[in-house]
């Protein structure tokens, strides 16, 4: 698959939002930006997935982004354009459906292991987690590498589910009271849930997602190789879906 779709060909089924000067001029000066996406995504998934797919559905989005942005909303294009080519890259990867069921299942299994051990001892400890599982430390280590690129895509996800990232974005981009409230509310869960995070796991995070170095930078940081910190990476990940999903069980019930 090409990494460069044919813009022109877009355009005219597209109609024209903009000069065409203006729309060249934006994907012009994000190109870096859908390049650096795909590459942050190629490092959590197996070398079967292409990078260069995920450019070329990138750059769909950004095309997207580019007809679809409204300066008006008061938000700035590069992070309007990064949750389009992120979403498009998501939608491409369940598209391909890479993962098998059986994959997707023992993720689900991992998830509900760290919420029993969270339940029963407070934390999750390697062997706590793998005790639940009924496997060794080492297989389950093993596992985590494994699911790496489902920390990504989700573990729920099935070619019939149509709902992904780019769906999940209004398309006018409305910032009422309910959509404020609730994003304030998730970001102090996972504010919370990232503070109880192993200290390891917590640094991979920082350095990760606030720092925004790659993995293999990270694995130079911190002296380990950058499977390790891969590993390392799908632990935090999968731990916090767990603690977020016991949160949400915990406010259910309350209510």
């Amino acid at each position: 698959m090409s990494s460069l779709p044919n813009y022109a060909n877009y355009q005219q089924a597209r109609g024209a939002g903009y000069p065409a000067e203006d729309r060249d001029a934006l994907i012009e000066a994000h190109l870096s930006q859908v390049k650096f996406i795909a590459e942050r995504l190629s490092a959590k998934l197996p070398p079967s997935v292409d990078i260069d797919d995920l450019m070329g559905a990138g750059m769909l989005g950004l095309l997207d982004a580019v007809e679809k942005y409204d300066p008006a909303k008061g938000v700035m294009f590069k992070t309007y354009a990064e949750m389009r080519v992120r979403g498009a890259m998501l939608d491409s990867l369940r598209d391909l459906d890479w993962a098998p069921r059986s994959m997707r299942r023992r993720a689900r299994e991992v998830e509900a292991a760290y919420q029993e051990a969270e339940r029963s001892h407070g934390s999750a400890s390697d062997s706590d987690v793998a005790g639940i599982l009924g496997i060794s430390v080492r297989e389950f280590q093993t596992l985590l590498g494994e699911l790496r690129g489902l920390t990504i895509t989700g573990f729920n996800t099935s070619p019939d589910d149509e709902s992904g990232p780019a769906e999940l974005v209004p398309a006018d981009m409305a910032q009422t009271p309910l959509a404020l409230y609730e994003r304030a509310d998730i970001q102090s869960r996972l504010a919370a849930a990232i503070d109880r995070l192993p200290g390891r796991e917590r640094q991979v995070v920082a350095l990760y997602y606030v720092e925004e170095l790659t993995m293999k930078e990270i694995g130079s940081v911190l002296g380990v190789t950058e499977s390790r910190v891969s590993q390392i990476h799908t632990q935090a990940v999968v731990r916090l879906r767990a603690s977020l999903a016991a949160m949400r069980e915990g406010m259910a019930l309350a209510f």
